[in-house]
């Protein structure tokens, strides 16, 4: 599992990447701009989310020991 949310974690930074290259900074409330910043923000909540389920998991191992 924990190879699985580092996946989704690497696949989430590369798309965030990507839609940062189609964001035009000159007309960021441009059609194609706007998409791109609601999957760059999506990619960032997937981030969060990710981390925040390791160190859940992380908390619940210790708590268990």
């Amino acid at each position: 599992m924990k190879y699985f949310i580092y996946f989704l974690m690497l696949s989430a930074l590369g798309l965030l990447i990507y839609n940062i290259t189609l964001i035009d900074f000159n007309d960021i409330m441009g059609e194609n701009s706007k998409i791109a910043v609601a999957c760059v923000l999506s990619s960032l909540c997937v981030i969060v989310l990710m981390l925040i389920l390791l160190i859940s998991r992380e908390i619940k191992k210790k708590a268990e020991a």
